[in-house]
């Protein structure tokens, strides 16, 4: 049997095809090189949300980033990242993942900042070998931040009697319906300390000798723009993704691979639409939900 024969037969497949496809995609077919650009668009938490408002957590990333980095004509993966933060762990988890699948495919990756990549969104970036920023970007606020509400008295306005049987000292911490303890107050201080710690040790371990400020201002919280933050060293430059893309990759094409939508987006349906079951209850969890996410956002005017 003629060795040549399959390779022959592959070639005249693959020509075929090509052929078959329309101008630009059988052009990019023959030239290879491949960029992956991975949206990471969102507040990061572990909840997944069923509407149509993008969020990252390692779940609902995991299948985009195994996708991105196996393509087989691979040459750089694009991080495209638009967010405000969210949960520590879930940032640590991703940016883990990122990491390890670069490791084990051996290419580089390039982040790319829109406009706003701060606090986890800063964490996701620092997975890159290189940063990139637009210069209206915000970027930064190395820092841990905790929220809630205060409604001591609410309930006794409403004539509702609130029950908590624990056992264990400490088993409930900052309850909202009870007064702000000081002991609580040091015991959250104590553990955003420690989480801070973690998030400036990641950013010196990514960045090294890139940065150029004093710990108290690099990590202080604060924000930037994309110009400040080139200054400071959180990024490596400013530009556009497409245009560093194409200074640094020239022959390559650009594939665009996203997370899983929410189910009411893959289903056509609006935000505004509530899932069935406990009726009102939804529609609150459903609208404190939206106004959580819209906080984190308003932080940064968007």
């Amino acid at each position: 049997m003629n060795e040549k024969a399959p390779q022959k037969f592959t070639d005249m497949l693959t020509g075929k095809l090509s052929a078959k496809l329309p101008g630009k995609l059988a052009e990019r077919a023959e030239r290879g090189p491949v960029v992956a650009v991975v949206k990471l668009h969102g507040v990061i938490t572990p909840t997944a949300s069923p509407m149509s408002r993008p969020t990252i957590s390692l779940q609902n990333v995991e299948s985009a980033l195994t996708r991105a980095f196996g393509h087989d004509r691979l040459s750089a993966v694009v991080l495209s990242i638009n967010s405000p933060g969210g949960s520590p762990t879930q940032s640590a988890l991703v940016a883990d993942r990122i990491r390890g699948l670069a490791e084990e495919k051996q290419v580089p990756v390039l982040a790319f900042c829109e406009d706003v990549a701060a606090s986890g969104g800063y964490w996701l970036a620092c997975a890159a070998d290189e940063i990139y920023a637009h210069s209206t970007s915000l970027v930064g606020s190395v820092g841990v931040v905790s929220s809630g509400f205060g409604l001591t008295g609410l309930l006794e306005k409403l004539g509702v009697e609130r029950r908590v049987h624990t056992a264990g000292t400490h088993k409930v911490r900052l309850d909202p319906f009870s007064p702000e303890k000081d002991e609580d107050v040091q015991w959250l201080r104590g553990l955003q300390d420690e989480l801070h710690e973690q998030f400036r040790a990641w950013v010196r371990k990514r960045r090294g000798e890139k940065l150029d400020g004093a710990d108290d201002d690099l990590f202080s919280g604060e924000i930037w723009t994309g110009v400040k933050a080139e200054e400071l060293g959180l990024v490596d430059g400013l530009g556009t993704l497409r245009g560093i893309v194409k200074d640094k990759f020239p022959d390559a094409h650009l594939l665009t691979v996203e997370p899983r939508k929410p189910l009411l987006a893959r289903l056509g349906m609006s935000s505004s639409v509530r899932l069935g079951g406990s009726g009102g209850a939804d529609t609150v969890l459903a609208a404190v939900e939206a106004l959580e996410h819209r906080a984190m956002w308003n932080r940064f005017g968007l």
